[in-house]
Parts: C-alpha cells; sequence; structure tokens
C-alpha cells in the first residue's frame, strides 16, 4: 500500500532534487542486487526527494520485464521507509500497464511512463496509452515527454481532466515554446521535471518555465555536489550556478559527447571512479574507454 496519495507525492517530488540510480550489474551483466542495495542506501542518505528505479540511467530498456519488477521491490525493501520509490513503466501499451500493475504490487509509491516502443502516434493515440496506464494504478503516473511520445498541451489538459492519477510532467526534449504552453494551461494542476542529459546544464533557465526539479544523474556518483548545484539553481544564484558548469558540468559534458550512449555509461564510469562500481552497462551501450575514464576521475578529484 503506498505511503502518499498521488498529490501528496506530487509535493514531495515538486521542491526536491530526483535520483535516478543506475541498475548494479555483475560480471556476467546480471542483476547484482547486493550491490544495487548498498548502492541505494548510500544514495538515500542523502536528502534527495525521490528515487526513480529502473528508469533510463538505470538501464530500464535493458530490463526484462521480471528484472524490472525485482529491480523496484529492492528499492523499495531498501529504502522505500526513507525516501519515496518510483518505478518505470514502458514499451506496449500492455507491457507498461504490467509494469505498473507490477510496481504498485511491490510497493513503489508512483511511475514514470516512458514513451512507447518505436512506433509513431498521433495525440489520440498517445492519450489512451497514457489513459490505459492511468485507469491499471492507483499511483501517481508522470508523463515523459520525449521521442515518439510529445504531448500536445491541449493532450495534456486533456489527460489531467480525465485523471486524477496524473501528477507530473518530465521533458526531454528541450522545445521552450512548448514547455511554456504546458505550463501555462496546466499551472499548478501538475509538477514538472527537467529530463535533458545533463539536467544540470539546463536547470537555471527551465525552472522559469515551472520545472522546479530535475532527473539528476551524476547524484549517483557526486550526491553532495548536485544537492548543491540544485540550492544554487532554487535560489536563483547565478554566480554559483555558472562557477559549477564551468568547473565541472561542462568538462564532464565533454567527456559524456565521446561517444554515442555515453549520458549512461559515463555514471557508471563516476561509480568506478569514487570505488563505488556498480558494473558495467549491458549492449548496446558501451563502457567508457580507459582514457575518459581516467579524465573522468580526474575530474571528479576536483569536486570530491
Amino acid at each position: 500500500m503506498a505511503k502518499y496519495t498521488p498529490q501528496e507525492l506530487a509535493n514531495v517530488l515538486k521542491d526536491g532534487l530526483l535520483s535516478f540510480p543506475v541498475t548494479s550489474f555483475d560480471a556476467e551483466l546480471q542483476f547484482d542486487e547486493e550491490n544495487y542495495r548498498k548502492h541505494l542506501a548510500w544514495q538515500a542518505s542523502f536528502p534527495v526527494a525521490g528515487l526513480f528505479a529502473a528508469g533510463g540511467t538505470g538501464e530500464g530498456f535493458s530490463l526484462t520485464p521480471a528484472e524490472s519488477e525485482r529491480v523496484v521491490r529492492a528499492a523499495v525493501e531498501e529504502v522505500g521507509g526513507t525516501v519515496p520509490v518510483l518505478a518505470s513503466a514502458g514499451g506496449s501499451t500492455a507491457q507498461a500497464v504490467e509494469n505498473a500493475r507490477a510496481a504498485e504490487a511491490a510497493g513503489a509509491e508512483g511511475i514514470l511512463l516512458l514513451p512507447p516502443y518505436l512506433t509513431e502516434a498521433d495525440q489520440g493515440g498517445l492519450i489512451d496509452h497514457v489513459s490505459a496506464v492511468c485507469q491499471s494504478t492507483s499511483l501517481g503516473v508522470i508523463i515523459y515527454n520525449r521521442a515518439n511520445a510529445i504531448y500536445k498541451d491541449t493532450t495534456v489538459a486533456t489527460l489531467a481532466d480525465r485523471h486524477e492519477n496524473l501528477i507530473g510532467f518530465k521533458d526531454g526534449v528541450g522545445d521552450l515554446e512548448h514547455d511554456a504552453r504546458v505550463y501555462a494551461k496546466l499551472g499548478d494542476r501538475l509538477f514538472y521535471l527537467g529530463g535533458l542529459p545533463t539536467a544540470e546544464t539546463f536547470a537555471l533557465p527551465l525552472l522559469q518555465l515551472g520545472m522546479s526539479t530535475y532527473s539528476s544523474a551524476m547524484y549517483n556518483f557526486v550526491p553532495q555536489f548536485a544537492l548543491d548545484f540544485y540550492q544554487d539553481v532554487r535560489n536563483l544564484d547565478r554566480v554559483a550556478v555558472n562557477k559549477k558548469l564551468n568547473d565541472f558540468v561542462i568538462p564532464y559534458l565533454d567527456i559524456r559527447d565521446r561517444a554515442k550512449g555515453y549520458a549512461v555509461s559515463i555514471v557508471k564510469g563516476g561509480l568506478d571512479a569514487i570505488g563505488r562500481s556498480a558494473g558495467g552497462v549491458r549492449p548496446p551501450l558501451q563502457n567508457l574507454a580507459p582514457q575518459d575514464l581516467a579524465d573522468l576521475k580526474s575530474l571528479i578529484a576536483t569536486v570530491s
């Protein structure tokens, strides 16, 4: 049974930094539950507002439905009493419904609904897709505006009117006009979170569009830096934000951009660099090259 109503969950999430932890794998790239639990316990020891298990940074796209359920259940059992745990739902509509139901059964507090797999969809189809998931669970649902799931402001408004448990809008595109339209139409009916990689880069300007929080991948390996950065954003401290961008975030982006897929790989590389390895990434992602890992380790040393 969820501890939070959907609206209570939204109120908790909207004013704090959000963690998207990696999923630990062993040498054979199988789920390493013991190491995963250790990582989550460390993550939850800092004042983070919510933890999203098996999300994009957690390589949820590579997990089977059974693995995803196991990952979510482990997260709930390990830290659910300390921080709200949310799960991801993705793939086909039927699979997303299955993910949502399994997450609720595992004790998760909410759902991040990922874009449907590959298929192009118009607004009517997206309404049906989201509605099926919202109707399948009593948990709060956050829609992810990205890839083949671009929700018009009118579509978001229709969904919000139909489903009280639709609580959030996550943006992974960065179309400022689109974001402004959504926030202007929906206002405080939803909460809004940034989901561009790497979210810190866009956090300050997006705050002006109503996005009071974001998904931090780097929180995985530099949690205090990530929390300090978020506080600078919320304080509208442009000088402090720009200093952290120049000193760490932008050099980090330069390493991230050396190969496709590094947005996830660099996070596991960061954990390797600080001696808290969560294993490698699953194909088709690739681990950081040795020089990239060495450069990342040197960079992390400047803020540790």
